[in-house]
């Protein structure tokens, strides 16, 4: 293809990522969209749940439990649902910058190399594959001599996972533990090119995108970004978005038009959902003079939004109610009736998250 009118790309976007037409699992639809960020768990249980046949959060729970999907901070500093299989390879592809941009901060905290062989060890004591809540670990980490408190334990935390020694599996109750990453992973990819593998999975989930998206997605230097693109720009169709190139995948045209009417439809995402946090240009899908709707005072955090037209309208928030949580939505510009009405009867996937 040659075009693709701006106004279409969240058509286009919202069929790439599977809102519809769905997929059958949750470990499906983690593994078509690569990643899904998940620093909110409940968002990022919605945001799964909304795009799989059972639209429930409980194949995602399973899913975990069975080790299928993990969670951890494989890029952009922040957590992400993940293929386990994809875990290590993708932290050795990403991760280091954030081991890196993080340097500073462990130090200020005290933090020194010798310290992290303690936490490393004590982990690796400490977890099994039975798992561990969040308070053990840190309460393991004060045996050892280790503090925890003003963020002390986090950073060891994340550090741990950055390097692959453990990750965030099963989901015990309303909260998610703690294991050994090496011995809770048991299947293992290993690409033989990382960086094409991982431009290829996310165009595939993602696109129509740019390497300056995948740059933003992955927080990479654009430079490597671009690398990634050309290695698999043989295996994509191009698109031009007001003159800018854009890859999607050669089969997205034909879903699209099976399903362009069900995309343009009326759609509740999650906050952060991959929507908009997928991409390093939202102006096609979310007009600038109401971002600030979306993420109140630019502090990073990301309210759900009402889609229609492949556009976000408005935002929402969830509200308990008789058979499961209920939209209270607000429009940018108000919300016609019949629209008003089909949100008010909407009923949110809700579950054992935290």
């Amino acid at each position: 293809m040659s075009g693709l009118a701006a106004q279409d790309v969240g058509t286009w976007r919202l069929v790439a990522q599977r809102v519809v037409p769905v997929l059958d699992g949750a470990a499906d639809v983690v593994e078509h969209l690569a990643a899904v960020q998940a620093q909110d768990l409940r968002a990022a249980a919605t945001a799964v749940a909304l795009r799989t046949a059972g639209g429930t959060v409980d194949g995602l729970a399973a899913a975990l439990d069975a080790g299928r999907v993990v969670r951890s901070w494989p890029q952009r500093g922040t957590l992400h649902l993940l293929p386990a299989a994809d875990l290590f390879w993708v932290l050795e592809l990403c991760a280091g910058r954030t081991v890196a941009a993080t340097a500073r901060r462990r130090e200020q905290l005290g933090i020194s190399p010798a310290d992290l062989d303690v936490a490393r060890g004590t982990a690796a004591r400490s977890l099994t594959r039975a798992g561990l809540t969040r308070a053990g670990l840190l309460a393991a980490f004060e045996a050892a001599g280790q503090a925890t408190a003003a963020g002390r334990g986090y950073h060891l935390i994340v550090h741990l996972a950055l390097t692959g020694a453990l990750c965030q599996g099963p989901v015990r109750g309303r909260e998610q533990l703690f294991v050994p990453a090496g011995e809770w992973v048991r299947d293992r990819r290993d690409p033989p090119d990382p960086l094409a593998e991982w431009a290829r999975r996310y165009l595939r989930g993602h696109g129509p995108a740019t390497a300056a998206d995948f740059a933003a997605w992955t927080k990479l230097p654009l430079g490597r970004a671009r690398e990634g693109f050309a290695a698999v720009r043989g295996e994509f169709e191009t698109a031009l978005v007001d003159g800018v190139e854009h890859l999607l995948d050669p089969g997205l045209p034909d879903l699209v038009a099976a399903h362009r009417r069900a995309a343009r439809g009326l759609h509740v995402l999650p906050g952060f959902d991959e929507f908009l946090l997928g991409y390093a240009d939202r102006s096609h899908v979310l007009a600038p003079e109401h971002a600030d709707r979306v993420t109140p005072g630019g502090n990073g955090v990301f309210r759900g939004t009402v889609v229609a037209g492949g556009r976000v309208v408005g935002t929402w928030d969830r509200v308990a109610g008789r058979g499961g949580d209920r939209v209270a939505a607000q429009g940018f510009t108000g919300l016609p009736p019949t629209r008003a009405a089909a949100l008010a009867r909407r009923v949110v996937p809700s579950g054992w998250f935290g």
